[in-house]
C-alpha cells in the first residue's frame, strides 16, 4: 500500500505531483491543501478526481469532509485536529474511505473504535511539509505501536508517514507497518516518475 500525499514546490503544482505520482503507478492519492478555501480545493480536487478515475486510482481529500461528500470522492483523511472520525462516518456513511492521523497507539485504538479504515502513523522523522509535528517514532515507535496493536487484537491498515525515503521503507515494513505514505521523496527526485516506480518496486518486493 502505497499513498502519495500531493504537494506544492516551486517545480510542480499541486495537479503536476498528481500526474507524476499516477504515472509513476501510484495508486493512491490523498490532495492536501492545509490552507487553502474550500473553492481553491474544489478546482484542485474535481480535476485530481478525474485523473485518478482515469487512472484507476484511490482519491481521498484531506480534513474536508463537506467536499469529499459533495464531491463523492473515494474519501477523507483527518488530522488531529480536523473533525473527529465517529463525526466524519456520521456524514459520511459506510461507503467512504475514512482515515486518521496517530502518533501513539492510543490514537490508534481510538480511531479504530470509531471506524477509521486506516491510520496514517508519524512522523517517521523531521519533516518540513508539516508545521506542528508530533514527536518523532522512528523504528522503534512503529514497532511497540504495531506490537500493541498486536497485543490489544487491533487489526487496521497502518501506513508510515513523515519524511520517508526509498532507503527507508524495507526497515520500516519489517515493523509489521502495512503501508508507505510520500511526498518529497519523490517530487525532489531528477525523475519523479522513475521514482515513485522505483519505490513501488521496492514496496512489492518486501
Amino acid at each position: 500500500m502505497l499513498q502519495f500525499i500531493s504537494h506544492y514546490t516551486e517545480r510542480y503544482s499541486y495537479l503536476d505531483s498528481i500526474r507524476l505520482a499516477l504515472e509513476g503507478g501510484c495508486k493512491w492519492i490523498q490532495l492536501r491543501m492545509k490552507d487553502a478555501t474550500d473553492d481553491e480545493v474544489r478546482q484542485i480536487a474535481l480535476k485530481a478526481q478525474q485523473m485518478c478515475r482515469e487512472a484507476g486510482a484511490t482519491f481521498v481529500i484531506d480534513d474536508r469532509v463537506q467536499l469529499v461528500r459533495e464531491l463523492k470522492a473515494d474519501g477523507v483523511h483527518l488530522g488531529k485536529n480536523d473533525m473527529p472520525i465517529s463525526e466524519a462516518r456520521k456524514m459520511l456513511g459506510p461507503d467512504f474511505i475514512i482515515g486518521g492521523t496517530a502518533n501513539t497507539f492510543d490514537d490508534v485504538r481510538m480511531h479504530y473504535e470509531q471506524s477509521a479504515d486506516y491510520i496514517g502513523c508519524g512522523p517517521f522523522r523531521f519533516t518540513t511539509t508539516k508545521q506542528k509535528l508530533s514527536p518523532v517514532l522512528g523504528l522503534d515507535g512503529y514497532s511497540s505501536i504495531v506490537s500493541e496493536m498486536r497485543t490489544a487484537g487491533i487489526n487496521i491498515p497502518i501506513v508510515a508517514i513523515g519524511g520517508i525515503t526509498e532507503d527507508d521503507i524495507p526497515a520500516i515494513l519489517a515493523t509489521g507497518i502495512t503501508g508507505i505514505a510520500l511526498s518529497g521523496t519523490v517530487l525532489r527526485a531528477d525523475n519523479p516518475v522513475e521514482k515513485m516506480k522505483n519505490i513501488i518496486n521496492v514496496i512489492n518486493h518486501e
